[in-house]
């Protein structure tokens, strides 16, 4: 059985893109799909048209997370035991949506799983992390290429071999299955990110009360388009998520995250 629900933010987004995903959800047998449009775009709404078990819900842009919420109310209101995360720049084949929720019902204690991302190309994306400091952004921001790559592989928790479920505190919000009933009890995104470092938000408090996973029997190929490596605007918005991400929760001082990534890492013997 697939997921009862899921929800798409949209944003000027391409009507082909939204096409070609509300097609692999409608096939892998999603009851009710969301899409909340943050543009308000006649040509989003067509597309909506289109398929019987889409929602389209018209919004001003309130952010990504927000966005998602706009739905993901919907679903705890009703009796949707799962609801998928996704955007619409991702390509998975529609059957193996189903083992994700075949997974959640054989394991009650999982709050969110996630499963393979990779590039077009077929290169891994790394999706399962650790939850970041200061300095593993600043890194991974200012410098991809070779500084520091000890400190990077193991942020990015790069030793992930794929053929095993791993526990990590941080899943991209590209395409996280997630239990209604976890999110009723512990919250959705928290509406302060606009973008950015919401996901790694939603997954640092589920981890807290539930198993957050990758798992390796579904692969997602996820276009990442890295807006902020290419959009000063991006990036100034990634900078005040950041910002506001480690003063919630602590800039050099943070037991907690000390924790969550000692015992993500104590999996691989580290």
């Amino acid at each position: 059985m697939a997921p009862e629900a899921a929800s798409i933010v949209t944003y000027r987004t391409s009507p082909a893109e939204l096409r070609h995903v509300l097609g692999l959800l409608s096939r892998a047998g999603v009851n009710h799909i969301y899409v909340v449009d943050n543009a308000s775009l006649r040509e989003i709404r067509s597309v909506c048209g289109e398929f019987p078990e889409v929602e389209y819900l018209p919004s001003r842009n309130v952010g990504y997370g927000a966005g998602h919420n706009i739905a993901l109310r919907r679903s705890l209101s009703s009796e949707a035991r799962y609801h998928l995360v996704l955007n619409t720049d991702v390509d998975f084949n529609p059957a193996d949506l189903r083992l994700l929720t075949q997974y959640m019902d054989r394991n009650p204690e999982a709050g969110c799983v996630a499963p393979r991302l990779v590039c077009a190309d077929g290169a891994p994306q790394y999706a399962a992390r650790l939850l970041p400091t200061p300095l593993d952004l600043f890194i991974r921001r200012f410098f991809p290429g070779g500084i520091m790559k000890g400190r990077r592989r193991r942020y990015e928790l790069r030793m992930l071999d794929g053929d095993g479920v791993y526990s990590a505190p941080f899943l991209f919000g590209s395409f996280m299955l997630l239990r209604t009933e976890a999110l009723r009890r512990h919250g959705i995104f928290d509406e302060r990110f606009f973008l950015y470092m919401e996901d790694v938000d939603l997954t640092r408090r589920l981890h807290r009360h539930w198993r957050t996973l990758s798992v390796p029997f579904m692969t997602v190929r996820h276009e990442h388009r890295a807006e902020s490596y290419r959009s000063l605007r991006m990036l100034a918005l990634h900078c005040v998520s950041a910002v506001r991400y480690f003063t919630k929760w602590g800039w050099f001082r943070d037991v907690e995250r000390s924790r969550f990534n000692d015992a993500a890492l104590d999996q691989f013997g580290l």
